[in-house]
């Protein structure tokens, strides 16, 4: 149950960082109160996970997941360039995150 939570919380914070995007800069009302309710879900959520998960890799998987799939967005969605570096970054990013995965499953 606790990375369903996780899960949840890297959805909604995917889906708060979008409709920043979306917002213009917050000025435009709706996409800025939706960025609020996400980001306020994610983070109600992210807290959860940490009565369970610590807090190294709760927050590795969260803000990791998040850059990634943040970035494919970005990519897919938003007319943003696909470069050698921002995958490399990407995978950098991934990499980190199995990294702490690994080390913290002792």
């Amino acid at each position: 149950m606790t990375y369903v939570l996780l899960a949840c919380a890297i959805l909604a914070e995917i889906a708060g960082t979008t409709l920043m995007k979306v917002s213009d800069g917050f000025s435009k009302l709706w996409p800025t109160l939706g960025t609020t309710v996400c980001y306020l879900v994610a983070f109600l959520l992210l807290a959860r996970t940490l009565r369970q998960l610590d807090v190294g890799v709760a927050y590795a998987i969260w803000s990791g997941a998040g850059t990634a799939l943040i970035a494919a967005i970005g990519i897919l969605f938003l007319d943003e360039p696909a470069t050698l570096a921002k995958a490399l970054g990407i995978g950098l990013v991934i990499a980190g995150v199995v990294v702490l995965n690994v080390g913290g499953a002792h």
